[in-house]
């Protein structure tokens, strides 16, 4: 079998099928290494609070390395904003988030205006609980900065929208915004800490566990080129070992003739 593998045509096609084998264990490769998400930032950066205005631009998307960072704002809250979001959770709890648009100072502005940011002041148990407007005045808002929520359609109640999704609320707003959000954990005003109206809680969102994700759609495709690369070899060797039974198929037809013919010839003379 050696020899015929040594044909200069399964030469040639041996380094076919070797090519065609590295270019699948590279695509299995590149796929295994896709298949880790990134990490979320560690702890130790996301909890020390920094000011938004230099963490996160207005205009800009939020990627992981900015989100889940606890941030300052200092602006003020935008009269008659006031919305709530059902559906939200606080310790089992299926209630309202109460959110308000928050101007930022010092921020740059967007089309001539400066850009609101929007803030969870925070939850509450039925919508009928839902707190006055804040105070007007300059503010300090501490809390989490988050990735804004995809808009989900459908008909909502007057003063409510179905998800907490910038694209939706700039229109409702009419101002620019930042693509995130924070839920604000603490709210001053001039310096001196303000309570949580009444029926109100804090949200307090914890930083996103520290594991990598795995995307297992990923690791399926990188053993399926690795298979490929596999099958590629194994390919080449059937064909090779089909063209060796083959020759000694025809081989041994050629013998049998042989045999066969002196018996012939033996016969005529005979007759």
């Amino acid at each position: 079998m050696l020899k015929t593998a040594l044909k200069p045509r399964w030469i040639l096609s041996l380094i076919f099928a070797l090519v065609l084998a590295s270019v699948f264990v590279v695509l299995s490769q590149w796929q295994f290494s896709q298949s880790e998400g990134d990490a979320p930032p560690p702890s130790s950066r996301t909890e020390t609070v920094k000011p938004l205005t230099k963490t996160f631009k207005p205009g800009e998307p939020l990627y992981k390395p900015d989100a889940d960072q606890r941030v300052s704002i200092d602006g003020s809250f935008l009269a008659g904003t006031q919305l709530l979001i059902p559906g939200r959770l606080q310790d089992e709890r299926e209630g309202y988030w109460v959110i308000n648009a928050f101007h930022v100072a010092s921020a740059p502005e967007t089309a001539g205006e400066t850009p609101v940011i929007p803030v969870v002041r925070g939850w509450i148990a039925d919508e009928g609980a839902a707190p006055p407007d804040p105070e007007s005045g300059t503010a300090t808002v501490v809390g989490r900065l988050l990735p804004t929520e995809a808009p989900i359609a459908g008909p909502m109640p007057d003063g409510q929208v179905a998800s907490l999704s910038v694209a939706q609320l700039v229109n409702l707003w009419d101002a620019p915004s930042y693509s995130g959000f924070v839920t604000a954990s603490e709210i001053s005003y001039q310096g001196e800490p303000a309570e949580a109206p009444s029926g109100v809680e804090r949200v307090l969102v914890d930083p996103q566990p520290q594991e990598t994700p795995l995307n297992w759609l990923n690791i399926f495709y990188a053993i399926e080129w690795f298979v490929f690369a596999g099958f590629a070899c194994f390919l080449w060797w059937r064909l090779v070992a089909d063209d060796y039974r083959r020759q000694q198929e025809d081989a041994e037809d050629a013998a049998a003739a042989e045999q066969l013919s002196p018996s012939q010839s033996q016969s005529e003379v005979q007759k």
